[in-house]
């Protein structure tokens, strides 16, 4: 008795619940009415969006849109975390298909351009374990690279850096595989042989070896982390032969002998990717019309940091809707998951009431969702369509997703214009649709943010 009185004395004293705490709690929070009984029933018995469903269900989904850009196939990324790559794609291809004058399309593969993205992302873990190797294990920095070896997740820079760098393949060259499209298993692997690996490359370094051996070692290193990712993924073409092909599968000109670079510039993506592009941000935590870049949120040890400019929702939309009305396409991002009927595709911030069903509310603003990991960018879509009021201000937009043309409307989702302001996040756009002043500010020397950020360290 003694041992539990002195237990509990030192737990209240330290923050814990009292006795007298606990009696207010559970004899004064209402659950014992009639209404909060009912109330107690039915969300024990049932799924809580079932009970929450809000005023949008009883609503049609949004289906005109004043402004669209031409329809195009929907990929499925199945499960893998490669929205990035597949939006991504989407705007490649969708260029390709409004500048070609031949009636072509074109469908990249993902798989090959996936093998590169994470060796690329090993050799960045293993190099800067190698450029903290004089630090502890318990250094913030060295612990980063030890807790975040490689994932298949990834920004629009990766998209750039990558196929700068490797080209492209079709489809039907390099489809996808059963690991392609189910990650989880490889991942795991091959983070565990990466942190092994980082550990020899530590203590080499410690032991005094020369640079040119620990490079020589890591070389080797990546040749095991090669072999167990063309394995799940396939072997990338050096070379390939391919006739291009209409929408019904009709070939359109003749088959030709490519690389994957030459085939990127074939069909115009290293021109779009040359041209540049103005990644924005809508982070309300932060200044607007300042440029950021989060440290290591790169595919590449020598590529380019995730950098953004920071702007109000007012001006990231308007960035979009002229960048729409010219036909474009452009790479965006979302907390998808908040406020989402999944079954129509539809985001809507009436979709659910929780607040009515708890009896409570949830009120903090965007920033402070951010700022408490309570929301960020957590998927990238391809943002292809808008609907204008009479005044030019947007009721509705739509996009293309990577989760398969059976999902939502026909494989796209429609979001109101409240949902867009609080949960999109991330916008590129071709520099032609950029003011001379916004690309401007886009060219100072940007505050650097670290990788740890709340906004990108969930993502």
């Amino acid at each position: 008795m003694a041992l539990t009185t002195v237990m509990a004395s030192a737990q209240t004293a330290n923050g814990g619940l009292d006795a007298a705490q606990i009696k207010d709690i559970t004899t004064r929070s209402g659950v014992d009415s009639p209404a909060q009984k009912a109330l107690t029933t039915a969300i024990r018995m049932n799924p809580i969006d079932q009970l929450a469903k809000g005023e949008a269900q009883l609503r049609a989904v949004p289906s005109r849109f004043s402004v669209e850009t031409a329809k195009q196939s929907i990929h499925n990324q199945k499960s893998s975390g490669r929205c990035w790559m597949f939006s991504g794609f989407n705007v490649l291809r969708s260029d390709f298909a409004v500048a070609d004058t031949l009636g072509r399309v074109v469908e990249f593969s993902q798989g090959y351009l996936f093998v590169y993205d994470q060796l690329e992302k090993a050799n960045l873990m293993l190099q800067g374990v190698i450029d903290t190797a004089k630090k502890p294990m318990t250094d913030q920095e060295v612990d980063f690279f030890f807790s975040h070896p490689i994932s298949d997740g990834g920004t629009f820079c990766g998209v750039v850096d990558l196929v700068k760098k490797y080209g492209l393949v079709p489809m039907e060259v390099m489809p996808e595989t059963y690991s392609a499209e189910s990650t989880s298993r490889i991942d795991r692997l091959v983070a565990s042989k990466l942190r092994e690996y980082g550990l020899k490359l530590r203590k080499m370094v410690a032991d005094g070896k020369k640079p040119a051996a620990v490079k020589k070692e890591k070389t080797e290193m990546l040749k095991t982390v090669y072999r167990m990712l063309t394995m799940a993924y396939g072997v990338p073409p050096t070379e390939f032969a391919y006739c291009h092909h209409d929408k019904d599968g009709k070939p359109v000109g003749e088959e030709k002998t490519y690389t994957p670079l030459s085939f990127a510039e074939e069909v115009g993506a290293l021109k779009t990717l040359n041209d540049g592009y103005l990644m924005v941000m809508n982070d309300p935590r932060h200044p607007y019309h300042q440029v950021y870049e989060i440290e290591y949120d790169r595919h590449t040890y020598d590529g380019t940091n995730w950098r953004y400019l920071n702007l109000p929702m007012e001006e990231v939309e308007a960035l979009a809707i002229k960048a729409l009305q010219g036909g474009q396409k452009m790479y965006s991002s979302y907390d998808v998951g908040k406020f989402l009927d999944s079954k129509r595709g539809f985001a809507s911030l009436e979709n659910f009431d929780y607040a009515s069903l708890f009896q409570t509310d949830f009120s903090m603003n965007k920033a402070e969702r951010i700022s408490t990991h309570d929301s960020g960018s957590t998927h990238a879509m391809t943002l292809s369509a808008v609907n204008l009021d009479a005044k030019g201000q947007p009721t509705a937009w739509k996009v293309e997703n990577s989760w398969g043309s059976d999902h939502g409307q026909k494989g796209c989702l429609v979001m109101t214009a409240d949902w867009f302001k609080e949960y999109m996040f991330r916008l590129v756009v071709p520099v032609k649709y950029a003011s001379k002043e916004l690309m401007k500010e886009y060219a100072r020397k940007p505050v650097m943010l670290k990788y740890d950020d709340a906004l990108f360290s969930d993502k």
